[in-house]
This record gives C-alpha cells, sequence and structure tokens, in this order.
C-alpha cells in the first residue's frame, strides 16, 4: 500500500513536473517559434515577437515586444500583450478571460498618393474559400471581464489629399470591463487619448455587443481643425489658416431593433477659425458656442438649446457673371446615377491577383444565383414618405459681426459694410405653427442705421416685423438707378419707421404702414452737369401699403427744388432722362391689362420751395427764379373722382408775389378744374428773350401782372387771361425771324392809359375734346387783333427826369469783380433812400453794368475757385462724407488745386492742354494752364451779364431792405457790358422815373 502510494504521489509529480515544464517552459517556445516563423513567411517587412510567457496554472499568457516593419520605425507594434484564461471557461459555455492588457502599442497608418494602406500591404494571406453565411449562426460566446489599452499611440498619415493629412495620438489608453458576446451583457468602458497640439479625446460610458449597444459621454478637446482640413480642401478650395473646436456629448446607441441614436447634452465651441481663398479673406470666427444640444435620430429630431457667436467677419461678393463668389465655391453635385467605384488596390495586395479576384467573384455570382430559386415577381410598394428633420433653437445671440458685402455686376460696384451686425433669436421651430421672435440690429457703412424686430411663423409662412432705419446713404442705389435714368445722385438719406406684414409667401401679400423720411436729396442732370431736382427732407407720414393699394395720410416737402429747362433743340431736361431699355414694350406688355394700384394721399405741404426754369433756344438765354414756395394740396385719390384743391403761395424773382388757387380732379384733370393764379409786379426785363423773338424788341423795364383763371367742366374750356403791364418801356430792336409785323413801339405807347399802364383782358373758350383746338394760338391770335387796333389811334409820349440835391447820386461804384456794397456806395444809397422816400411819385430805374477789362479777370479768378470748390464737393459726395450745405463752405487746399485744374481745363475750354506742356513739370505746368482758364472766362459774355444783374439786384436789395423803399418803385433796367471803364472801379448808372 505505502509502494502503490508513493508511486501515486512519483505519478502526479511526474506529470506536474510535465505539465510544469511543458506549460512553462516548452508551449511558449513552441508558440514563439510558430509565431515567428509564420511572420517571417507571410509578413512582407521584417517582423519578430520577441518573448512569449505562460504560467501554465493561473493560465496568464504575456506576448513580449512585438514589430513589425523596420526596426527603428515599425508599423504596428506592441511592448506587451496579457490575457488571463479563467478556468470556469470548461462549464460556462464560453471562454472566459478575466484580463486582456495591451500596453505601449504603436500603429502606424499611411495611405500614399494611390490611395494603398501601408497596414494592408504588411502580410501575403493565403486566399481563403468562401464560405456560405449560416443565417442562424451566433456570436462566439467570449466574456471579457477587464480589457485595457494602456498608453498605446497612432500615427496617421494620408498623403492623397493635395495637402497631406497627419496626426497622432500618443497617449491612447482604453478601458472597458464586462464585456461578452452573450445577449444582454453590457460593460463599462473609458477611453482618453492625447491628439496632436494637445487635444484631447474623453469617452466613458457601457457597451453592449449582443444586441449593440452603448450609452455615455464622449468630450473631444482643442483639436485643431488644420489637422483634418485637407479633406475639406479637396471639396472647397479655401485656406485654414487657424480654428480649433471643442465637443461633447452624451449618447446612446441601440441597434437591437433599429437604428436608435440620442445625442443630449451636447455642446461645441470653436475658436478663432480663419478662413480664405489665398488671395481675400472669406470668414473669421472668434468665438461660437453651441450648448444644451440634442439629437434623434428616429425621431428626426434636431434641438439647439443656446448659440452664441461673436465678432464673426465675413467677405461675400455679387461677381460680375452674377454669381454670389462663396457659392460658386460649393462644387456642383454628382451624377448619383453612376456606379461608385471602390478601390480594392489594397485590399487586393493581401488576397489573390485583381484577374484572379474578379473570376472568383464572377463565378461565385453566377453559383449564387443558380442555387436560388426563381422568385414570383412582387408588385411595387410605394414609397413610405421621409420624415422631415425638424430643427429647434431656443435662442441664438450674434453679437458684434461685421459683413463685407459687394455687388460687382453693375458698372461701379457697390461695396455694403454691415458693423456691427448683430442678431437675436428665439425658439424656432421648423415644424411648430409657433412663431419665433428675430431681431436684427446693424450699421450701414458706417454712418446708416438699420433695426427690425419683430416674430415670423413658418406654418403658414408669415411674419411680422417693425424696421427702423437711420441714415441710409441713398447713394448706394446709384450704380442701380443711374444706368436707367440719366441723373446723377450725389446725396440723399433714408429715415423711416415701418411695420412690415408678410401675411402669406405664395401668391405674396404683404403690407406695410409706418413713416419715412428722405433728407438732404441732391439729383443732378447727368448731361449738363447741373441741379434736376433736391429737397432738404421729404416727410411720407402715414404709409398704408396693402399689396393692390397704397395710401399715404400726408406728404411734406421741406425746401424743394427742381430745375427746368428747355433745351437749344426744344426738348427739355426731363424728356431724356430714362436709358432705353432693350425689349422694355415687350416687358410691359403683361402690365397694361393689370388694373392700377390704388393710391390715396391725404394732402401734399409745400414749405419754402423754389424752381427754376431756363429756355436755351432763345438768345440769349432766358431764365427765371420761383422761390418761397409754400402751400397745400388736398386729397389725392385715384379711386374716386374727389376733388382736389390747391393753394400755393410763391415769389418770382424774390420780389414778385405769385398764387395758385383752386380745385381739380388729379387724375382726370378734362373732366373738373377751376384754378386761378395770380402773378404780381414781375419784372418784365427777364423776359426779354421772349420780347425779342416774338415782338422784335429788348424790354428795358416794366412790371407784369397776370390774373388767369381755367375753368373746365365735362371737357369745356372757360378761360380768362387778364394781363396788366405796368411802366413797360421797350429797348432796342432785335432781328428775329419770328418777330410779328407789327408796328410794336407805337402798339404800346398806345395802349398805355393815362398812368402808363397796359390792361387786357383776353377770354377763351373752346371744347378741350376737338382736337383742332389749342389753347395758346388762340390767345395770341386775340392779342395780335388787339395791337392791331391800338396802331390805329394816337399815342402819348411820358417822360421824366428827376434830379436830386447837390450829391452825385445817379451812379454807383463797385469794385472790380464784385457785388457787394461798399462804404461810400451805401452812404450814396442811403442819401437816395431818403430822397425817393421825400418823394414818393418817383420811380429809380437801375441799369446793371460791368466791364470786360476791370471785371474780368476777378470775377474769372472767382469762378476759379467756385470750380475748385465744386470738383471737391463732388468727390466728397462720391465718398459718402458729410458735407456742408453749400460747396462755397469748403476749403481748397493749394495742394489739391493742380489735379483738379486738369478737369477744369478739359471741361471748360473743351480742349487738350498744347503738347509742349506735356514736357513741363506740375510747378510750370499748372500756372499756364490756370492762366489759360482765367483768359477764357474773362471775356465770357454770360459771366460779365449775370455780374451786371446781380450788381443791380444788389442795389435794389439794399434800398428795400435798408433804406425801406417800397419794390414796386425800383426797376431793373437791361444791363449792359462794357470794354473797359477807364477808372479803378466800375460805376452802374441809376436812372429816375416817376410812377
Amino acid at each position: 500500500m505505502h509502494l502503490r502510494k508513493k508511486s501515486l504521489l512519483v505519478s502526479v509529480l511526474t506529470i506536474a513536473f510535465a505539465y510544469s515544464l511543458i506549460g512553462a517552459l516548452l508551449l511558449p517556445a513552441i508558440v514563439l517559434h510558430v509565431a515567428n516563423q509564420q511572420l517571417s513567411r507571410l509578413a512582407t517587412v521584417p517582423a519578430k515577437l520577441e518573448r512569449v510567457e505562460f504560467n501554465p496554472f493561473s493560465m496568464e499568457l504575456t506576448l513580449w515586444n512585438l514589430r513589425i516593419g523596420e526596426e527603428d520605425e515599425p508599423q504596428v507594434a506592441f511592448r506587451r500583450a496579457y490575457a488571463n484564461l479563467q478556468i470556469d471557461s470548461l462549464w460556462r459555455g464560453a471562454l472566459h478571460l478575466s484580463d486582456i492588457e495591451l500596453e505601449r502599442a504603436h500603429v502606424d497608418a499611411r495611405f500614399n498618393a494611390e490611395g494603398q494602406l501601408n497596414l494592408m500591404q504588411l502580410f501575403e494571406l493565403p486566399p481563403s474559400e468562401p464560405k456560405e453565411k449560416d443565417p442562424n449562426a451566433q456570436p462566439f460566446p467570449l466574456l471579457l471581464d477587464r480589457i485595457a489599452l494602456i498608453k498605446n499611440s497612432f500615427h496617421f498619415e494620408d498623403l492623397r489629399p493635395s495637402e497631406p493629412v497627419e496626426f497622432a495620438y500618443d497617449d491612447l489608453s482604453v478601458e472597458l470591463q464586462n464585456l461578452s458576446t452573450l445577449p444582454d451583457n453590457s460593460g463599462a468602458m473609458t477611453l482618453a487619448a492625447t491628439g496632436p497640439y494637445g487635444a484631447t479625446l474623453d469617452w466613458q460610458g457601457e457597451l453592449s455587443l449582443i444586441p449593440l449597444r452603448s450609452s455615455g459621454r464622449v468630450s473631444l478637446r482643442a483639436a485643431e481643425l488644420n489637422t483634418v482640413w485637407p479633406y475639406v480642401q479637396e471639396r472647397l478650395p479655401l485656406l485654414l489658416r487657424s480654428g480649433a473646436v471643442s465637443a461633447s456629448t452624451d449618447y446612446h446607441v441601440d441597434l437591437s431593433a433599429g437604428t436608435d441614436v440620442r445625442l443630449s447634452n451636447a455642446g461645441l465651441k470653436l475658436r478663432e477659425l480663419i478662413i480664405d481663398n489665398g488671395e481675400n479673406p472669406l470668414l473669421r470666427i472668434p468665438s461660437l458656442d453651441i450648448s444644451d444640444g440634442s439629437l434623434d435620430l428616429t425621431d428626426r429630431l434636431a434641438r439647439l438649446g443656446s448659440v452664441q457667436s461673436e465678432g464673426l467677419e465675413a467677405w461675400a461678393a455679387r461677381t460680375e457673371d452674377g454669381q454670389i463668389d462663396l457659392l460658386s465655391l460649393i462644387p456642383a453635385p454628382t451624377n448619383t446615377t453612376q456606379p461608385t467605384a471602390v478601390s480594392t488596390t489594397a485590399s487586393a495586395s493581401t488576397q489573390q491577383p485583381p484577374e484572379r479576384n474578379a473570376e472568383s467573384r464572377a463565378i461565385d455570382e453566377n453559383d449564387a444565383r443558380a442555387e436560388q430559386p426563381e422568385q414570383p415577381e412582387q408588385p411595387e410598394q410605394p414609397e413610405q414618405p421621409t420624415k422631415a428633420w425638424q430643427l429647434q433653437l431656443a435662442n441664438a445671440e450674434l453679437i458684434g459681426y461685421h459683413l463685407h458685402l459687394q455687388d460687382r455686376l453693375p458698372e461701379r460696384d457697390v461695396d455694403l459694410e454691415l458693423a456691427p451686425f448683430n442678431l437675436t433669436l428665439n425658439n424656432f421651430d421648423s415644424a411648430a405653427a409657433a412663431p419665433f421672435t428675430l431681431t436684427v440690429d446693424t450699421g450701414v457703412n458706417g454712418d446708416g442705421h438699420v433695426s427690425a424686430s419683430g416674430e415670423v411663423s413658418l406654418q403658414p409662412i408669415a411674419a411680422t416685423f417693425a424696421i427702423k432705419t437711420r441714415d441710409i446713404n441713398l447713394q448706394l442705389a446709384r450704380s442701380y438707378v443711374e444706368p436707367l435714368v440719366q441723373i446723377q445722385l450725389r446725396s440723399g438719406l433714408l429715415d423711416s419707421d415701418l411695420n412690415l406684414q408678410l401675411r402669406s409667401a405664395s401668391p405674396l401679400d404683404i403690407g406695410v404702414t409706418g413713416d419715412a423720411n428722405v433728407n438732404q436729396l441732391h439729383v443732378v442732370d447727368s448731361a449738363r452737369k447741373r441741379d434736376l431736382l433736391k429737397w432738404q427732407s421729404i416727410q411720407v407720414a402715414g404709409i398704408d401699403y396693402q399689396g393692390a393699394s397704397l395710401g399715404i395720410e400726408r406728404i411734406t416737402l421741406q425746401q424743394p427744388y427742381v430745375r427746368f429747362i428747355i433745351n437749344e433743340n426744344l426738348t427739355t431736361n426731363f424728356s431724356d432722362l430714362l436709358v432705353k431699355q432693350p425689349n422694355r414694350a415687350a416687358q410691359q406688355a403683361p402690365a397694361a391689362n393689370k388694373p392700377p394700384m390704388a393710391l390715396r394721399i391725404g394732402g401734399i405741404r409745400i414749405t419754402n420751395g423754389s424752381a427754376n426754369f431756363a429756355d436755351f433756344s432763345l438768345t440769349p438765354n432766358f431764365a427765371t427764379a420761383l422761390g418761397q414756395l409754400n402751400g397745400n394740396i388736398g386729397t389725392i385719390d385715384n379711386q374716386r373722382q374727389q376733388v382736389a384743391s390747391v393753394d400755393i403761395e410763391g415769389r418770382v424773382d424774390r420780389y414778385a408775389p405769385v398764387t395758385i388757387k383752386g380745385e381739380l380732379t388729379p387724375f382726370d384733370p378734362l373732366n373738373s378744374l377751376d384754378i386761378a393764379t395770380r402773378f404780381r409786379n414781375v419784372e418784365l426785363t427777364t423776359l426779354t428773350p421772349y420780347s425779342g423773338k416774338f415782338a422784335g424788341y429788348r424790354i428795358r423795364k416794366g412790371r407784369l401782372n397776370l390774373d388767369l383763371r381755367y375753368r373746365i367742366e365735362q371737357g369745356q374750356l372757360n378761360a380768362e387771361n387778364k394781363v396788366l403791364l405796368e411802366g413797360l418801356q421797350l429797348g432796342e430792336k432785335v432781328d428775329s425771324p419770328d418777330a410779328v409785323d407789327l408796328p410794336v413801339r407805337l402798339a404800346v405807347a398806345l395802349l398805355k392809359d393815362t398812368k402808363g399802364n397796359i390792361d387786357l383782358s383776353l377770354p377763351v373758350s373752346g371744347n378741350l375734346d376737338n382736337p383742332e383746338f389749342s389753347v395758346m394760338p388762340i390767345v395770341w391770335q386775340t392779342l395780335r387783333n388787339l395791337l392791331l387796333r391800338a396802331t390805329q389811334a394816337p399815342f402819348k409820349f411820358i417822360a421824366g427826369l428827376v434830379s436830386g440835391d447837390d450829391q452825385d447820386l445817379s451812379q454807383i461804384s463797385f469794385a472790380p469783380g464784385q457785388t457787394a456794397l461798399d462804404g461810400s456806395a451805401q452812404g450814396t444809397l442811403d442819401t437816395l433812400a431818403t430822397a425817393l422816400q421825400e418823394r414818393p411819385s418817383l420811380t429809380l430805374e437801375i441799369e446793371g453794368r460791368s466791364t470786360i477789362k476791370e471785371d474780368g479777370p476777378p470775377l474769372a479768378a472767382a469762378r476759379l475757385e467756385e470750380e475748385y470748390q465744386q470738383l471737391l464737393y463732388q468727390s466728397l459726395q462720391r465718398s459718402g462724407a458729410k458735407v456742408p450745405a453749400n460747396p462755397s463752405e469748403l476749403t481748397v487746399e493749394d495742394d489739391d488745386k493742380p489735379a483738379l485744374l486738369e478737369g477744369i481745363y478739359r471741361s471748360r475750354l473743351k480742349r487738350q492742354p498744347p503738347p509742349e506742356w506735356a514736357e513741363l513739370d506740375s510747378d510750370k505746368r499748372a500756372p499756364l494752364m490756370q492762366q489759360a482758364v482765367l483768359d477764357n472766362w474773362s471775356s465770357n459774355a454770360l459771366m460779365l451779364r449775370r455780374l451786371a444783374q446781380a450788381r443791380a439786384a444788389e442795389i435794389k436789395a439794399y434800398l428795400v431792405e435798408r433804406g425801406g423803399l417800397d419794390a414796386q418803385r425800383l426797376y431793373l433796367i437791361d444791363v449792359s457790358t462794357q470794354d473797359s471803364s477807364g477808372a479803378d472801379s466800375i460805376s452802374i448808372p441809376l436812372h429816375l422815373d416817376s410812377q
């Protein structure tokens, strides 16, 4: 018995020793030998496993120092791989490993320019036989108590993009606990990694393989975008200068019964993103924060709690071909119907040659089709509509944005700077019927400002906004308006307080109410470069636009001005303003059948208006001014035959009052009209161009009182034209082919009454519907018949001279080129005013005068200075700078004048400088050019005439405003220009007459 126990003990010890020897020494050696042998046979690069350790009692296996690749740069390597097999695997029905550890592992993954992955080329594996997939196959049962990746590293390089992509994670640690392929068995997981440029990746959560479920939290901090930007650059030709992103989210993924993916508590931070296209900046985002985000893939719902961004700066332009430059950077969508080419280069290198793989696949596919029974055709099932994504945004605040916008499509670029641009959005829901609120506040090109706030509904689309604008420079519209109308928009500022209501998008139904002002409007005629229209302000109050109707409570015009010119060819400055557009008639044809918009204006108020009228078809040119216009126009309504009242007062040439009163139907004046117009004390010398053309004589002096009353009822005209000419005296004869063939001087003398006046009444009546009826020819014929009758009666001559005291009061002296009265002249006029106050029956005739020799040079110098100021004024207007009310308030520096003089010489002298001046420097060229301009203007007849008129007007104004004389006693007779006065000053002769 003792021997048996001893033999048994020896056998057990022998078996244990053999087990220990085999497990601890022999088996690791065999495994190491076989592993290195297989690595040597299959690997295409140097590969070696350094050591294998196995504890047969604790079932612990450790592999040491595997290297695949070159010694100094392995492509796959680890320092230690450890696994601990549990003995209970024998009765649990699953492979049970308590611990798996991989320490100091390193993977170097590289794609070359042809798309080949180095890891796929490490081994040459024999082809595997295709196996039919068992649909009932279950995954291998496996229990893992703990898996740990300790301080591993990963290097990635991709040479496929134009700019290579390279990054590395140097400290990659992962730990999973209780991982299993058994059903409904989940384990905890932790991942921590340090990436390029200090980026960190953290992942904590739970993972179940059967079914596949996972939940937890993942976060990425300070990841530089330039590591992956080359992939973006392949699609968008944009250069990333800087940018870093941090993101985090809680997640839940469940693939057991579909695709259940949910994100919650998600956030993203973007810092210092700067993008350009290599030439110009495109986008700069200092900060962008998104918080409290969530996503539900099943419900297709994305929600953002808050979006905060500050200081964004962006550049965008519409190019010459009408495209938005940013949108043109987005590549066109590819044809999705074409088969997608899949690169098999990498995988083919590990299997068999491409030809053999293709042949094998073809055979396998044919066999598989042959084995499958023929299926009956199934009726096509209608596609279920895909639920649209729903986006919710609780709050968004964009602060301090700067948008650089440019339109290069017009002939002249339009630049629009929106800064600081602020936007606030609350409670946005793409699928909800409830409205969201939106507020926008921005500066416009520095001085302008726009703000808008309101609510927007998406289902159905509707919106209400309160919009406020301040100092919007209308020069922004120049590039769009001036190609259509031959004008130059020099200035104009828009203010408005409007309420906008969008009721429907299709068809468009929009309403606008509120007030609007346009201040400092200044429009210039492009052809003559002269003022066409301007005003200090226009206030449009009570706007009510409802698509098919426009109502305005009141329009108030402050200091409006208009210039009306008859050109040499009898056209007007308004007749050719519109630029003819191609196919305009075809474009407007559909609108012809559309009923006109209902228009109602409650009233129009004019304050301190003025107008200029000039007739360049006459020689000399005729010009007059209408000023101090004040009045009202009543209700204008194109939907009702409502009579509008008219009550306007003004003055012609400062002293002659004019009134326009009455009623009319604005949109059908031939139906009903009753307008009375009165002109009082109009200086007849301003009508000299017309008297010279039609009467053959200039007018030396006289005043006109005109009473016109035109009444129309149902197309029937009854007009009364009453003319009173006071103190009319004709001047020299003028050769005119259009002059009447009558003894005009005799007729005038005979028509005067005992007071020296001519009182005429010229009634006109007729049917305006008769195309042969015309008012003015009838008036002229009536006047001609009256003159014919007057020449048959004797006439009277009235003349008288009145002298003053011993002081010579017959002349007033002016300094050369000046219109201001000096002390001596004012003293003379004070004495004269006193004498005329004592002699109320006397009238005074003022004959304006100028001389070429004395007045020409200083007048030309003053004109040149005005030209400098005007050009500088226009330049400041074009730049959008604030300018004074009048160009004369500007100061032109001497250094700026030579450049301005070049344009003045060419535009005013209408010739180029002599060729020999081109070789001169600016110091010599400028004086020559300046002298040429001055010489040209020194003898300008129109300038000299205006100077003479201004001197006479100054004398009259002084006697009226300072001397206290009645303006009706003062007459401005036609001016004259002499070669020289023969003295240091120019004398203006005064003439006395009686009333």
